[in-house]
């Protein structure tokens, strides 16, 4: 096979490619342009991609591909009609970041609720070293326990922090944007109840036509104006205009972002010019990046396109 990593880079430079050689010839680019993607891959039996779009435009002259490979979850970038039309075999990987997106989630929730931010830069500024009292609480925070946490999306990273907040003494709700999901082991509510009942919302929900900015400045409005809000889940499913509008406003306490609509952030995006990080927290795009998930992850990768290369098949969307 001749096997094409496109976008080798974004699962990190200390992860080891050397197994995938025993599969066949391999090419390796750390990033690639969409401009470059029909020159790379013009020979390619296999490719390895991950955000760049997989369609018409990019795939036609691509006469020997056979299988697309996406380092990730999500599989928006791929036209999966375009694929099938070609026979072209589509495999994903799934579950290998759970334990961390949730754990990526409570990281940006605690340091918002308890005004982190502001300690830190209290203690380094040298304050701390003036001051006539052992104890400084000028930014009052409040307790975990006994909040009420509203889940949009309980699938599998959805339930885990169900389980962490639950274990801080949290009373669970959720909301099923697709409707599929009736968990008994919480309260399922309607979108608008979560949002007005909700002291930490937080979002783990597949981007779809419905959940395209579900979360716009009338969302934001309904939430409680001392509300937590975490986005780990896709970019697009936040109107930014509308969140940048409720900040400024005073319609929400505190945003933790690992998410964008456009990533790279875009130097235009309304949040940049919100500079108060005791109440806007955003990450590039790092809750799934711990070392023992991106092991995980390659681990995946190699095994779906070895049993690809076997005639077996593993991971295979059917989308």
């Amino acid at each position: 096979m001749n096997i094409v990593f496109l976008e080798a880079g974004n699962l990190g430079d200390d992860m080891k490619l050397d197994r995938f050689f025993e599969l066949g010839d391999v090419a390796v680019y750390s990033q690639t342009e969409e401009s470059q993607i029909a020159e790379r891959i013009a020979l390619a039996d296999a490719v390895l991609v991950n955000k760049l779009p997989m369609n018409e435009a990019t795939l036609k002259d691509a006469a020997f591909l056979k299988y697309i490979g996406v380092t990730a979850t999500g599989t928006n970038n791929i036209d999966f009609q375009y694929t099938k039309s070609r026979g072209i075999t589509v495999t994903n990987v799934a579950g290998y970041s759970t334990d961390v997106v949730a754990q990526h989630t409570f990281a940006m929730t605690l340091y918002l609720l308890e005004n982190l931010r502001y300690y830190d830069d209290y203690v380094k500024s040298g304050e701390y070293c003036r001051s006539k009292s052992f104890c400084h609480m000028d930014r009052r925070f409040r307790e975990l326990a006994g909040k009420t946490w509203g889940i949009i999306g309980l699938g599998a990273i959805g339930k885990r922090v169900a389980q962490i907040a639950e274990t801080f003494g949290c009373r669970v709700i959720y909301c099923s944007p697709s409707g599929r999901n009736n968990n008994t082991d919480y309260r399922k509510v309607a979108f608008e109840e979560l949002l007005e009942t909700s002291d930490i919302v937080s979002v783990h929900t597949p981007l779809t036509e419905k959940t395209y900015h579900m979360m716009d400045y009338d969302a934001f409005c309904r939430m409680k104006p001392d509300a937590i809000f975490i986005n780990v889940a896709r970019g697009p499913l936040v109107d930014e205009k509308g969140l940048a509008k409720a900040l400024h406003r005073g319609k929400i306490a505190a945003v933790g972002l690992d998410v964008l609509e456009h990533e790279p952030m875009d130097k235009d995006c309304p949040l940049r010019k919100f500079h108060d990080s005791d109440r806007l927290l955003i990450t590039p795009h790092i809750a799934w990046t711990a070392v023992e998930a991106r092991t995980r992850l390659l681990d995946e990768v190699w095994m779906n396109l070895e049993a690809f290369r076997n005639g077996e098949e593993r991971n295979v969307c059917q989308k």
